[in-house]
């Protein structure tokens, strides 16, 4: 069993939570009718993931196989054939097709702009595992595309309005985490030679460079988030404050990856660094308070 969630990358399914986004921040988390939306947005995004990254190890296999840790992916290494994995993903593709229908008659409602997202991540994703990938940048950007897309999902299966803030600051956070990934490839292949044709385009210079500017502008992105006028007035003037949480979180970030060059993949971020855990927690908190307990 152990193969096949490595197969489908389960952990990496903690990137779709970004589907929740609308629903918390508009302060709609007790709405049961919209939380089970938004579950299955999450269910049928993330099916959705798993078919691209079985796609990418079934196109990078050689690839995987000299790289230190992907080696020991299920097809990389031979746990998990060829074969049974096109047959996984078949399986996949039909189960994510039937959950979009079955949400549409659960719900009773017509959801083709949501599985309009889902059509467009697919597609968009396709075309960087065949070829975009190795694009310099444009790889990036394809990466923090993605992340809008979950947000966008999860808006559009609930009826919830998004922000222009927010959107931009969901794409700046993930262009964020995906420089600082590209980053730790360039310090992986200082050791190993590169794995990844897009690192032609880059060195580590231009991708602390990039990551300060990325960095710079999240926070920027953040603080207008908080001082919009809708933002205070839902929640209270108080949110601002929030951003101290934030600038930490960034900044415990950048020493993890500039200092102690820990961040090839920055999920492992998420589920191995505490003062991380503990900022989200307290982040995601204050925010329970101000929305939930303003009164």
């Amino acid at each position: 069993m152990k193969k096949y969630l490595k197969l489908l990358r389960v952990e990496q399914w903690v990137k779709n939570l970004f589907v929740f986004v609308p629903l918390f921040f508009s302060g709609n988390i007790k709405n049961l009718d919209l939380l089970s939306k938004s579950i299955f947005a999450f269910i049928i995004f993330s099916l959705a993931a798993s078919i691209v990254y079985i796609l990418n190890d079934y196109n990078d296999i050689e690839a995987d196989r000299q790289h230190p840790e992907k080696r020991r992916r299920p097809m990389a290494s031979g746990a998990i054939s060829k074969s049974k994995a096109l047959s996984i993903l078949g399986i996949l593709v039909v189960i994510d097709i039937a959950l979009i229908f079955f949400a549409q008659f659960y719900f009773n409602e017509i959801l083709w702009k949501f599985a309009t997202i889902i059509g467009i991540y697919f597609i968009l994703n396709l075309a960087y595992t065949f070829k975009l990938k190795h694009v310099p940048i444009i790889d990036i950007f394809i990466i923090a595309t993605g992340f809008v897309l979950r947000v966008q999902a999860g808006g559009y299966i609930t009826g919830i309005f998004i922000s222009q803030w927010a959107t931009l600051l969901t794409f700046v956070l993930a262009l964020v985490l995906a420089i600082g990934k590209r980053r730790g490839e360039l310090i992986n292949a200082q050791v190993s030679g590169k794995t990844r044709k897009a690192l032609d385009g880059y060195n580590v210079q231009f991708a602390d460079i990039a990551l300060s500017i990325s960095v710079t502008l999240a926070i920027v992105c953040y603080l207008m988030f908080t001082l919009s006028p809708e933002i205070q007035l839902k929640l209270h003037k108080a949110v601002f404050y929030t951003v101290i949480f934030v600038v930490f979180a960034f900044l415990r970030y950048l020493q993890q990856t500039l200092v102690y060059n820990r961040t090839e993949s920055p999920t492992k971020i998420v589920y191995r660094d505490r003062y991380i855990q503990v900022t989200l927690v307290l982040w995601v908190a204050a925010f329970l308070i101000l929305i939930y307990f303003k009164k």
